[in-house]
C-alpha cells in the first residue's frame, strides 16, 4: 500500500478512510475537491507523495499500493477520532469490517483471567472470526500478546504518535505468520515526526456519567544534520464508564426465558427478577415460609411476580435482581518512545519502547443465599417469630437472599504492558534488508473485591447471644481458636439493609491473581530485485522468524482450597471450594515457532490492449511450532489495471491460526453457573468447569477475495470487494451447557460425545425417569477441539465523491460490508448461523448481516468544517441456533448519528483545532435482546446488542495543537 500521508497543501482532504484503490499516484483518500484546489496543486500533493518512503501492508515486495491484490482500507488516526472520541480501539470499530470486537460496553466478563485475560480488554475482531484469528502490528512488525490466549489489548499502541491504522481484510499468514486467517490491522508510525504536538479531550453523556477525559502530548526532533531522530509521547486517558444497567431505564433487565421448545419457547421479557431471591430475604422453610423481609425485621406476605418459562424467574414482583456493570471503568498511562540514527548512508539503527499501564473495573454478582440454613434462635430475628417458630418445633429454618449492589463483586484489573524492539535496517543497491529483536511483558493483575468466602458466612449466618449479652458468632463461643472464626462479625440477612458492614467486611474477601506473559521475537528479511522483465522488475522477499512465548500465573485462591468446616453448624460442606470465584496456578508453559517464508511479484504484462498492466504476487511459509507440528501457508493474487479508470484484483491463500498456550495446557478452571438444564427444566446452581487440549492442532483457513476498483472521474470512486473465507478444523470452546449441546445429547438418548460434557445421577435420554427434578445436572464441562468449521462469504464496498457547494468543498464517502452468513458447523450438533445473529455461546459475537458507515464532510467557511457520521446496522436476529424455539426470534435495526464541529486556529508559528462533537446526536435507543441461557440471573448479562450504542447521546470537546 502506498505511502497515504503526505505534505499536501490543501487544508481540506478526505484523510478519514482511504483504500487502496486508485490507479494513479494520489489515493482516493487524500483526493481533495477539484473546485477548490486545481490540477496544478494535484500535481504537487502527486509529487510529494513520490517523495515519501514506501510502506505496503500485506506484502513485502509490492512497493505499490495501487498494486497490490489484497483489500486494504486506511484511516487517518487524527480524523477518526475527531467522529468517535475516546481511544483509537473504539473508533477503528465504526469500520463495518470490525464486527463483535470487545471493549468496554461488550459485557465486561469479572472472571476475565479464566479466559486468558482481562475480560474489559479492547480487541479488534474482524469479521467477526474472533479476536485471536485477526492479527495486529506495528510498523509491519508483529505486537506480542498480552495475554496467553494470544490476543492483542490494542491499548498498548502509542496513539498519539500512530499516523495511520492499514487494515487488510484477507488471509495473510503466508506473509505475516499464524493468525492472520481474517486478516491484519497495522499501526503505521510518524517515525519522523517534528515539533510539539498536544492533545486534549473531555466527554460527558447526557445522563452526566460515562465522562471521558484524554490528555497527552508528543515530541520529536531531528539532530546530528538530520542523521538522529527522537520522538516521545505520553497519553492519558480516563473512562469513568457507567457502574450499573439500571443507570439506563430501556435495559429494565431484559433477557430471555424459556427452554427452547416448542411447548416452553424462549420468550424475551423485561423487568425480570429472581422470585426465590428478594433482597430482603424469602424464608422458604417451615410455620414462616413465603413472607419476605421487604423492610428491616418485618415479614410480609411474598408478593410472586408473573411466571416465565424458566424456573426461578418472574416478571414483576418482590423478587430481587442483579445490576452489572454497563460500561467499564478505564484508567491508562501510555508512554512510546523512540530512537534512530543512520550509522551510514545505506544503514540506520533503532529502539523503542512502548508501556501502557491500564486498570479497567467492573461489578457483577452480588453476595447470594442459597436457601442457607438458620437456627431458630437467632437473636436477630424478632423475638415474635422466633416464639412461632418455637411453637411449631422448628429449631431451623432456611432463607435465601439476593444483597445490594454495596456487595457486589467488584474487578479490578490492572494491566503492565511493555513491547520493546530493536533493529537495522539497510539497503544496497535495490536490495533491501532488515532485522529486528522485540521483547514483550504483559502482567494482569486481577483483584477481585467482595468475593465471598463461605467458610466465613457460615460462621457470620449463625449467630447467637454471648457471654456479655452482646450478639456474636457462634463459633467464638464454641470454638474460639478456630481460624475461620477470628474476627468474626455476625451477619443480620433479616432485611434489606439489615447487614453490618463489619459483618460484610469478614464476609467479603479480595483475592488476588497474577498471570505473565512474555515473548521473544527475531526476525529478519531481504527484498529486491534480481532481474528485470519485459513487463518490470520482478521483486523478491526472503524472510525468516524465531519467537517463544512463555505464561506462568499465579492465584491467591485456588479451585483446591477447600472449606474449613471445624466447629460450624451449617451451612458448610468440606469437599467444596471456599468461593464461587477462583482461579488455579499455571505453571511455566512456553511455546517455540521457527519459519521462514519468501515472496515473489511477478510482472506478467504491460501496455497492451485492454491490459495496462498485470501482476501477479504469490508467498509461501514454512512454520514449526514445537507444541502442535509443522505447516505450509501460501498466497497467490494477481492485480489486473485495464486502464486509469478500471482495476481488477484478487487473491487466494491457505492459512493457519495455531492453538494458544491457553486452548493447549489451561488447568481446569471452574465458574458458578446458573443454567437452564433443558432436560429436567431446572436451573441448578452447579460448576462449569473449562479445561485444556495438549493435542490440539493448528486450524487452517483457506480465502478467496476478488474485487474491482473503478474511477471514472477525478471527483467519483467506487470499490467493491467479495470475500470467502473457510476455516477447517477451529478450535472451539466445546461446553455441555449449550442448548445446541444439550439437545444433540438428549436427542441421542445418551450416545452423543455431548454427553461426555455434563453429569447428572441417572441417563440422558428423553424418558420421564430422567426429566424428573431429581436427575438435575450436577455439573457443566468444557474444553477445546479442533471440532468445528467456520465458514462465511461476503461483500464489502465503498463509494467516494468529492464536490462543491454553494461554492465549499464537499466530500462523502460510504463504506458497507454485507455478511449474510457465518456458518458454525460441528459433528453432532445443529449448524449455528452467526450471521446476522445478535447472541451466541462463548466466543460468538454480534454480527449485523448489513453494516454501513457514511461519512459527510463541508467546509461552509475558510477554516470551519462539518464532520457528519451516520452508523447503521441492519435487523438482527436473536439468535442463530435452528434446534431452538424463539417467539419472535428479531431485533430491530438500528442507526446512530455523530456531529463535529472543527475549527482551525492560528498559534504564533503552530496550529491548533478546536473540535466540538456530539455523538448519537437523536439519543437513539438501542433495541432490546438477550443470550438464550442467560435470563436465569435476571440483570447480569445482556439486555442490549454488544456494538450498539448504550450510552446515548454524548458531548466532547477537545483540543489538538502542533508547534
Amino acid at each position: 500500500m502506498a505511502y497515504l500521508y503526505s505534505k499536501a497543501k490543501n487544508p481540506f482532504k478526505l484523510r478519514l478512510f482511504a483504500s487502496v484503490s486508485l490507479m494513479g499516484v494520489v489515493p482516493l483518500g487524500s483526493l481533495h475537491a477539484q473546485t477548490s484546489v486545481g490540477a496544478a496543486e494535484a500535481a504537487t500533493d502527486a509529487q510529494d507523495m513520490q517523495d515519501q518512503d514506501i510502506v505496503v501492508t500485506g506484502s513485502r515486495v509490492i512497493r505499490n499500493g495501487n498494486e497490490s491484490p489484497s483489500p486494504v482500507t486506511v484511516v487517518q488516526t487524527q480524523d477518526v477520532l475527531q467522529m468517535r472520541p475516546g481511544t483509537l480501539a473504539e473508533a477503528l470499530n465504526i469500520l463495518p469490517v470490525f464486527s463483535g470486537s470487545k471493549g468496554t460496553t461488550s459485557n465486561p466478563s469479572t472472571t476475565g483471567a479464566t479466559v486468558g485475560g482481562n475480560g474489559n480488554a479492547n480487541q479488534l475482531n474482524l469479521r467477526n472470526l474472533g479476536p485471536n484469528r485477526t492479527l495486529i502490528l506495528l510498523d509491519g512488525y508483529r505486537v506480542p500478546p498480552t495475554s496467553y490466549n494470544n490476543v492483542v489489548d490494542v491499548d498498548i499502541i502509542p496513539q498519539l504518535l500512530i499516523q495511520r491504522v492499514d487494515t487488510v481484510t484477507g488471509g495473510v499468514s503466508a506473509v505475516y505468520g499464524s493468525d492472520a486467517v481474517a486478516g491484519v490491522v497495522n499501526y503505521v508510525l510518524d517515525k519522523k515526526f517534528e515539533g510539539l504536538r498536544l492533545q486534549g479531550n473531555s466527554g460527558i453523556s447526557q445522563r452526566g456519567d460515562n465522562r471521558k477525559l484524554d490528555a497527552g502530548f508528543a515530541v520529536g526532533k531531528s539532530f546530528l544534520n538530520d542523521r538522529g531522530h527522537i520522538e516521545l509521547s505520553y497519553q492519558y486517558i480516563d473512562m469513568q464508564g457507567i457502574p450499573a444497567r439500571s443507570d439506563r431505564a430501556f435495559i429494565n433487565r431484559a433477557n430471555m426465558t424459556g427452554a427452547g421448545t416448542t411447548a416452553n419457547p424462549y420468550v424475551l421479557g423485561q423487568d425480570l427478577r429472581q422470585s426465590g431471591f428478594p433482597f430482603g430475604g424469602l424464608i422458604t422453610t417451615g410455620v414462616l415460609a413465603n413472607r419476605v423481609f421487604a423492610t428491616d425485621g418485618v415479614l410480609q406476605p411474598f408478593q410472586a411476580g408473573l411466571a416465565t418459562g424458566t424456573s426461578g424467574v418472574q416478571i414483576g414482583g418482590d423478587g430481587g435482581y442483579y445490576d452489572s456493570t454497563l460500561a467499564g471503568k478505564l484508567r491508562a498511562h501510555q508512554v512510546f518512545g523512540r530512537f534512530d540514527y543512520e550509522l551510514s548512508d545505506n544503514i540506520a539503527a533503532y529502539v523503542q519502547i512502548s508501556g501502557n499501564n491500564k486498570l479497567n473495573q467492573n461489578y457483577s454478582d452480588p453476595l447470594r443465599l442459597n436457601g442457607v440454613t438458620l437456627s431458630s434462635s437467632n437473636p436477630f430475628l424478632a423475638a415474635q417469630y422466633r416464639t412461632q417458630l418455637a411453637n411449631a418445633g422448628q429449631t431451623t429454618f432456611r432463607l435465601s437472599q439476593l444483597t445490594g449492589n454495596n456487595t457486589r463483586l467488584e474487578s479490578r484489573s490492572t494491566s503492565d504492558q511493555w513491547v520493546g524492539w530493536a533493529g537495522l535496517d539497510g539497503k544496497f543497491g535495490d536490495w533491501r534488508w532488515g532485522v529486528n529483536y522485540s521483547h514483550g511483558r504483559s502482567v494482569l493483575d486481577v483483584t477481585l473485591n467482595r468475593n465471598p468466602d463461605y467458610q466465613r458466612l457460615a460462621a457470620a449466618l449463625d449467630a447467637v447471644v454471648g457471654p456479655g449479652g452482646q450478639i456474636v458468632c457462634n463459633i467464638t463461643v464454641t470454638n474460639p481458636t478456630a481460624p475461620v472464626g477470628q474476627g468474626c462479625s455476625p451477619y443480620n440477612p433479616f432485611g434489606p439493609t439489615a447487614a453490618s458492614q463489619a459483618s460484610l467486611d469478614y464476609i467479603l474477601i479480595s483475592s488476588f491473581y497474577k498471570a505473565t506473559t512474555d515473548q521473544d521475537h527475531v526476525s529478519g528479511h531481504i527484498a529486491g530485485s534480481p532481474f528485470s522483465t519485459w513487463a518490470g522488475p520482478i521483486n523478491v522477499a526472503v524472510s525468516g522468524e524465531w519467537r517463544k512465548l512463555r505464561f506462568f500465573a499465579d492465584s491467591s485462591l485456588k479451585p483446591s482450597d477447600l472449606r474449613n468446616c471445624t466447629g460450624l453448624r451449617f451451612n458448610c460442606t468440606s469437599t467444596q471450594a471456599i468461593s464461587d470465584f477462583t482461579f488455579a496456578n499455571t505453571p511455566r508453559i512456553s511455546q517455540t515457532v521457527y519459519e521462514g517464508a519468501v515472496e515473489v511479484e511477478l510482472p506478467l504484462v504491460r501496455d497492451v490492449p485492454f491490459i495496462q498492466a498485470l501482476n501477479l504476487n504469490g508467498a509461501a511459509r514454512y512454520t514449526h511450532y514445537d507444541t502442535s507440528g509443522n505447516y505450509w501457508t501460501w498466497k497467490i493474487g494477481g492485480d489486473w489495471r485495464v486502464a486509469d479508470t478500471l482495476r481488477f484484483r484478487g487473491t487466494i491463500s491457505r492459512d493457519i491460526r495455531a492453538p494458544t498456550l491457553f486452548e493447549l495446557f489451561s488447568p481446569p478452571v471452574s465458574i458458578p453457573g446458573n443454567v437452564i438444564d433443558l432436560l429436567t427444566g431446572q436451573t441448578p446452581s452447579v460448576p462449569i468447569v473449562t479445561a485444556g487440549n495438549p493435542n490440539l492442532t493448528a486450524e487452517v483457513g483457506k480465502t478467496a477475495t476478488v474485487g474491482f476498483i473503478w474511477q471514472p472521474t477525478s471527483r467519483l470512486s467506487l470499490t467493491v470487494d467479495a470475500y470467502s473465507i473457510k476455516v477447517s478444523g477451529a478450535i472451539t470452546t466445546v461446553s455441555g451447557n449449550a442448548p445446541a449441546q444439550q439437545n444433540a445429547c438428549y436427542d441421542s438418548g445418551g450416545s452423543s460425545f455431548f454427553c461426555s460434557l455434563q453429569s447428572r445421577p441417572l441417563g440422558y435420554g428423553r424418558t420421564a425417569a430422567n426429566m424428573a427434578a431429581g436427575n438435575a445436572v450436577t455439573e457443566w464441562r468444557g474444553t477445546y477441539l479442533n471440532y468445528s468449521e467456520i465458514s462465511t462469504k461476503g461483500i464489502d464496498a465503498e463509494i467516494n465523491y468529492s464536490t462543491s457547494l454553494f461554492g465549499r468543498p464537499a466530500l462523502a464517502r460510504l463504506m458497507a460490508a454485507y455478511q449474510p452468513h457465518i456458518y458454525f458447523v460441528q459433528a453432532g450438533a445443529p449448524t449455528i448461523d452467526q450471521g446476522g445473529a445478535a447472541f451466541g455461546p462463548s466466543g460468538f459475537n454480534p454480527s449485523a448481516d448489513t453494516r454501513i458507515s457514511g461519512f459527510v464532510r463541508f467546509q461552509p467557511f475558510e477554516g470551519v468544517s462539518v464532520d457528519i457520521l451516520e452508523r447503521w446496522r441492519s435487523a438482527m436476529k436473536l439468535s442463530g441456533d435452528p434446534s431452538v424455539v424463539i417467539t419472535d426470534n428479531h431485533i430491530s435495526p438500528f442507526a446512530t448519528t455523530s456531529l463535529t464541529l472543527t475549527f482551525d486556529i492560528k498559534v504564533g508559528t503552530g496550529k491548533a483545532q478546536l473540535s466540538f462533537n456530539v455523538e448519537n446526536l437523536f439519543d437513539a435507543t438501542p433495541p432490546i435482546g438477550g443470550y438464550l441461557t442467560n435470563g436465569t440471573r435476571a440483570g447480569l448479562r445482556d439486555g442490549f446488542v454488544p456494538g450498539d450504542d448504550v450510552v446515548g447521546r454524548a458531548f466532547n470537546a477537545g483540543l489538538r495543537a502542533t508547534f
